[in-house]
């Protein structure tokens, strides 16, 4: 089963995609860090979150880019996988991993579609960036559409899409 949690930053994603995990009452939690701690806010980022979820039976993994090469030991079920965040996922494999949108997008859901083969939930936490009105550099735009795009690609195969608005949980899907 794959869920998608949505909303602007600081809006409590995180905590809610944790605590949604710990409520599946699988066993087996992995939680896949994304964001690579550039500076002391970065660091600090890292510290916050691994304080959300201590004690709560998670085991990290870092993973920056090509999802599709991760393994877990043994059959999925009983597994719960959530991934933070997939706006950090699309940075890193649009600018360190590189390719064409095309190959970025299907890159990323092709390590999508290997989690949800591995786990009996999978749970991705987005960022919803795209209301600002701003307009940005090339290389920024580009990141917005391909993350744009991931998103509506991954709501269209969710069986749950949820929006957090001020840490209040409102079911899209």
């Amino acid at each position: 089963m794959l869920h998608l949690i949505t909303g602007g930053s600081g809006s409590g994603k995180s905590e809610y995609a944790e605590s949604r995990v710990v409520l599946s009452g699988l066993p087996e939690r992995y939680y896949i860090a994304c964001m690579r701690p550039y500076g002391e806010e970065g660091r600090q980022r890292v510290r916050k979150h691994r304080a959300m979820r201590a004690g709560k039976g998670f085991t990290t993994i870092e993973c920056y880019d090509h999802l599709a090469g991760l393994h877990f030991p043994g059959e999925g079920t009983g597994r719960a996988v959530l991934l933070e965040c997939m706006s950090n996922l699309t940075a890193n494999e649009q600018f360190e991993a590189g390719g064409t949108e095309k190959e970025i997008i299907d890159r990323i859901l092709g390590g999508v579609s290997s989690l949800c083969s591995q786990a009996e939930e999978v749970w991705i936490v987005t960022n919803e960036v795209f209301s600002d009105g701003v307009k940005y550099d090339a290389d920024t735009m580009r990141y917005l559409h391909i993350l744009g795009t991931v998103n509506q690609k991954l709501a269209e195969i969710a069986d749950h899409v949820t929006e957090i608005v001020y840490g209040i949980a409102v079911p899209i899907r």
